[in-house]
């Protein structure tokens, strides 16, 4: 005959069932917590790598002595021993990388370059640069249409200008490239002159040097936002310093929110980037950096 189970054994087997439920119950609420935590560091490593590798593509083709650390009105070169973390803005002047590489020519079954980037010396006098190799007209289609329509280097009188830096100069001062309005005495505004000669429009040149760069635009990564450990990470562009602008002359594009610190420090050539991130989103306060070297 089979027996009923008692009133004790019934409690037993409840108060049992109760603890393995709580304890189940920790154990998916922990599950899900880690779950959540694991989704956003993911989530943050992304978003900082995406945006370490944005400011570090348009570092690589920077002119490498016209990069400055500013603080408000006050700057200097990114290579001095003297920045500091008070010094929370980093602006350089970009080359024409785009516009150096040119276009697909069919005829010669090649990519033929913008600008070569070598002067014709001989050829050459203190208002007309002979540049041989360079399709300019590429380089005038490609810089219209990336300035979106700001900048054509066919005309004379239009302004901004894109411009003409040599390589190789012989004395150095970061200031001469226009920052703060100062005189920009290493750029050379330029207009296109024939497929292979750029004219030099507002000064003489002094010293020719046999290589050179076009830019048409300088950069700046700009904090903005009330929260010193709270804000928005912003790149300025398509604004042009040696015709007297500043970063809130240009284009503005926010390459990330909550950003909690970025820092930058030159060494030699090598620039270094430290970029943190918050995330307060899922109930934790989850936070993540990354550093990026740019050669």
């Amino acid at each position: 005959m089979k027996k009923a189970y008692t009133m004790i054994e019934l409690v037993m087997v409840i108060v049992v069932m109760g603890i393995v439920a709580s304890i189940g119950a920790e154990i998916i609420a922990k599950l899900y917590e880690n779950y959540l935590q694991t989704r956003s560091i993911n989530r943050l490593q992304f978003q900082t790598e995406l945006v370490l590798n944005q400011i570090a593509k348009r570092l690589t083709y920077r002119i490498k002595d016209s990069v400055i650390a500013r603080k408000g009105s006050n700057i200097k070169p990114l290579s001095d021993s003297s920045v500091d973390n008070n010094y929370t803005i980093l602006e350089w002047i970009g080359k024409d990388n785009e516009g150096f590489n040119g276009k697909w020519d069919s005829s010669k079954s090649a990519n033929v370059p913008g600008w070569s980037g070598f002067i014709d010396l001989e050829s050459s006098d203190k208002t007309h640069i002979k540049t041989s190799g360079s399709h300019l007209g590429y380089a005038r289609d490609i810089i219209y249409a990336l300035s979106y329509g700001t900048i054509d280097i066919n005309t004379t009188v239009a302004t901004p200008h894109a411009v003409l830096i040599f390589k190789g100069k012989d004395d150095y001062n970061v200031t001469k490239y226009g920052w703060n309005k100062n005189d920009a005495n290493y750029t050379y505004n330029i207009r296109v002159d024939g497929n292979e000669t750029l004219q030099i429009l507002d000064k003489n040149i002094t010293t020719a040097y046999e290589q050179y760069d076009l830019a048409w635009t300088a950069y700046a990564i700009v904090p903005e936002g009330t929260i010193s450990d709270d804000f928005n990470l912003t790149l300025k562009y398509n604004f042009q310093p040696w015709d007297g602008e500043d970063y809130n002359d240009g284009n503005s594009s926010v390459l990330m929110e909550h950003v909690s610190s970025f820092k930058f420090l030159q060494s030699g050539e090598t620039i270094r980037l430290k970029l943190c991130i918050r995330d307060d989103r899922t109930g934790g306060d989850f936070g993540f950096c990354k550093e990026k070297v740019v050669f």
